[in-house]
Order: C-alpha cells, then sequence, then structure tokens
C-alpha cells in the first residue's frame, strides 16, 4: 500500500516549480528514450478524447447523467494525475495536484446546465474539465510532433527505394514539396527522410518537455487558490497544534499530580510523623527518615521521566542523530542508524522530529513482527528526510487508526508529510518529510548498528 498524508487527503501545500533537464547535447539514446515517452503521452492524448466524449455525454445524458457525471470527472482526475506524475518524473515540471476529492454532486444538479454548474464551480474541477477537452488538440500535436517527423522520414527512405515505381501506378505521388518523377526525385526523398531522423531525435526531448509546461500551464491552480489552500492548512493544524498542546498540558498535570506530588505529599506526612517521634522514639525516627529518602529518590526519578518525555535531555545536548541512536539502542529489534545530518534543524522540529521516529519504534515493536529495523536520517534541498523500515509483515494502515495518524499530526504544524509503503506481506517503509533550515555546522556523520 502507498499513501502519501496529503496527497488528495488532505492541503497539499507544495511549490510551483521546474527545472528542465535541459541536454547538453545530441544523444541518439536520449532521442529514442524521449520518442518512447512521446509515443506514451500520445497515448495518454487519445484517452484524453475518450474522456472527454464521456464527460459530454454524461452531462447531456437525461436522468442517469446525474450520477454519471462525477464518475466521468473522477476518471478525468486520474488521467490528470498521471499526467502530472509524468510530468515530474520525465521534465521535473511539478506543481500541486487537488488538494481534496471531487466536490459531492448537489441534489439539485438534474438538468445539463446544473451539472456544467457544478463542475465550473470547484476550481479544480473545472481546470480539469478545460483541460480534457484542449489535450486531444494541444497535447496531441505536441506528443505526437516528433513521431510524425520520424513517420515521414521513413515514408522518405521507402520512397527512395519504390517511389518510382509507385509513381507509374500512381497519378501525381509527391514527398513534401518534391514530385517523384524518377531516380533522382526517388533518391532525394530518401536523403531528406534520412535527415528527419536525427531532427525527430532532437525535437522528442524538446517536445516533451514542452507538453509538461502545457500540463502546468492547464492544471495548477493560481495564486490565489494556493494561498485559500495554505490559510485552510494553517487553520487546521493550528487546531491540532493546539488540541495536542493542551492533551500534553492535561498529559503532564495528571503525572505530576499522581506521581511526584503525591510522592512529595507522603514525604512531608512522612517528615512530619518524625518531627513528633524525635524526642520520645529515635529508632522510630530513624527508619521514618529512611522511607522519605526512598520516596525523595522516586520522586526524583518520576521528574526524570517526566522531563524525558517533554524534551530528552540527550536531544537538547547532542541533536537529532544521537537522540535517534540512543532511542535505537533501547528498542527490542535490532536497528541500524544511518544518518548524514549537516547541522541541527530548529528546535520544534528537531523534538517532532525525534517523537515521530519513537511512535514508529513502537509501531515496529508492537504490530510488525520485524527481525531488524532500519532508520536513516538525511538533508536535502532544504527538507529533513527520515526513513523508517523493517521486514515485518506490513499491512500498516493510517486509516485504521494507528500511530501513524498521530505522527501525521504532530508533522502537519510543521507542513511535513508521511508516506507509508506497507504491502500486507511487508516490507513496511515509512518516509518522514520535514522543511526546515539546519541552523549550525555539520556535526554528525555516522551510521551504526544498535
Amino acid at each position: 500500500m502507498n499513501s502519501t498524508m496529503h496527497n488528495g487527503e488532505g492541503p497539499a501545500p507544495s511549490e510551483e516549480g521546474t527545472t528542465p533537464n535541459r541536454a547538453t547535447g545530441f544523444s541518439v539514446s536520449t532521442g529514442l528514450t524521449a520518442l518512447r515517452r512521446s509515443l506514451t503521452l500520445s497515448r495518454l492524448s487519445a484517452l484524453a478524447l475518450v474522456h472527454s466524449l464521456g464527460v459530454t455525454c454524461a452531462i447531456s445524458l437525461v436522468g442517469p447523467g446525474l450520477g454519471l457525471v462525477p464518475r466521468a470527472m473522477a476518471g478525468v482526475r486520474d488521467l490528470a494525475d498521471r499526467q502530472r506524475a509524468l510530468a515530474a518524473e520525465w521534465s521535473d515540471v511539478r506543481f500541486p495536484g487537488p488538494p481534496g476529492p471531487l466536490p459531492p454532486v448537489p441534489e439539485w444538479a438534474s438538468g445539463i446546465l446544473a451539472r456544467y454548474r457544478w463542475i465550473t464551480r470547484d476550481p479544480q474541477t473545472r481546470r480539469e474539465f478545460c483541460w480534457v477537452f484542449a489535450e486531444p488538440f494541444v497535447g496531441s500535436l505536441l506528443a505526437f510532433l516528433p513521431v510524425a517527423v520520424l513517420l515521414n522520414g521513413l515514408w522518405g527512405v521507402f520512397l527512395a527505394f519504390f517511389g518510382v515505381q509507385l509513381s507509374t501506378e500512381w497519378d501525381g505521388l509527391w514527398y513534401q514539396f518534391i514530385p517523384i518523377e524518377g531516380t533522382a526525385t526517388a533518391v532525394l526523398a530518401g536523403v531528406l527522410g534520412l535527415l528527419q531522423f536525427p531532427l525527430a531525435l532532437w525535437l522528442a526531448p524538446r517536445t516533451v518537455r514542452r507538453h509538461a509546461r502545457h500540463i502546468r500551464s492547464m492544471l495548477a491552480p493560481g495564486e490565489q487558490e494556493l494561498l485559500a489552500g495554505r490559510i485552510a492548512h494553517l487553520t487546521a493544524t493550528r487546531s491540532t497544534a493546539v488540541d495536542t498542546r493542551m492533551a500534553e498540558i492535561r498529559r503532564i498535570e495528571r503525572d505530576l499530580h499522581d506521581g511526584a506530588q503525591a510522592r512529595l505529599v507522603a514525604m512531608g506526612m512522612t517528615l512530619d510523623a518524625a518531627e513528633h517521634l524525635l524526642e520520645t522514639d529515635p529508632q522510630a525516627v530513624r527508619a521514618l527518615l529512611v522511607e522519605a529518602r526512598q520516596s525523595s529518590a522516586k520522586a526524583l526519578e518520576e521528574l526524570r521521566d517526566l522531563v524525558r518525555g517533554i524534551h530528552p535531555p540527550v536531544l537538547a545536548d547532542r541533536g537529532l542523530t544521537d537522540a535517534v541512536r540512543a532511542l535505537a539502542m533501547v528498542c527490542p529489534v535490532p536497528t541500524e542508524v544511518s544518518a548524514d545530518l549537516p547541522g541541527r534543524p530548529e528546535m520544534p522540529v528537531e523534538s517532532a522530529a525525534y517523537f515521530a521516529v519513537s511512535e514508529l519504534l513502537t509501531n515496529v515493536v508492537k504490530h510488525s513482527d520485524a527481525g531488524r529495523a532500519g532508520i536513516e536520517l538525511r538533508y536535502d534541498r532544504g527538507v529533513l528526510r527520515i526513513t523508517v523500515s523493517d521486514n515485518g509483515r506490513g499491512g500498516a494502515d493510517a486509516r485504521r487508526g494507528t500511530g501513524l495518524r498521530g505522527v501525521e499530526r504532530r508533522l502537519a504544524t510543521f507542513d511535513g508529510v508521511v508516506a507509508v509503503s506497507s504491502p500486507p506481506d511487508g516490507p513496511t517503509t515509512v518516509t518522514l518529510e520535514l522543511p526546515c533550515a539546519l541552523s549550525s555546522p555539520k556535526t554528525t556523520s555516522s551510521s551504526g548498528t544498535a
């Protein structure tokens, strides 16, 4: 199972951007790869034509069209998601996807105009609706252009061998601007055809990138929509952060009341009794003082545990890598830690990452039945990336109410992302991504087994 916690299930405030993979020189292998990709994009453009016809029929039908319109638009969204993924993978053209599922169809949307208004009310659905009608024309033109050049070149080579014979059987055989009237013109057609092979290889990568930019121009949300989604996301995460903080305060209050405070009260009563017995029974006072000393030691131990639960000293003193390694050392499942962090994140981010890893290791121990686990910490392009994996039985799913949902809520405050891959037979891999800046020079680059 693959799950990314804000892909269609919550706000996705990722930034739009492109870093085109521009070719530094002519490469036959690159051109051939791009030609294959052009064929794939052409096929998807043909599918867009089918989906556009399906949407048109669903809107136009009387009666069953009310139920068919959402299904048709869901198919359009799946195709758009596929195109978006290919643009990111092949051309490094990235932009946010839908912030959520398709909006529900209102009960009053029974007529053609009402269904059309439902489609156009949601900005993302409206963009996908416009895109699916434009893609069979604009997208297919961009995608099929290098393939068409290649086919035209093949036709020219074919005419070099069979053009003279065909010109006697067909009336007015031409290749582009050349009338095939003899061997010379047939050879010229073949030469022009051969020249189009490298042209197609040169053109293919560029049209694939241009197609990706066309997809972005049609499907990427505008600035106002991104801002509205960002505000909604911040509102939700602020509420979650407040609830989490209040729950943490109540936990600390409960632990203090039931633990250290109760022991301190008992110790005070013991010392009070010792004071009254000091003149009459010194031997009993000695026993009471021993009891008071034991109570003070236990209260101190509980206070230290409470402090570790709020912010572990090893995290504050030595940083995230050593704190995670300390978690791995006490984990019953043998855990290997690999880290390469060129500095330390800010304290709130570091704390959130630490407790998220702690929760994931707890899940490994409780639910995975794993024989070994691994933790990898990396920092790349402004993102702290933590991967926790195990070789257990798999089947982890945040929707079933496991600790993964709590990890997601913890990281959402910092715009963090949780991605889970856990097929039924394992292994399980959970990837955490936290946007952050590092504030100090590199101090840790190590790996080991705990």
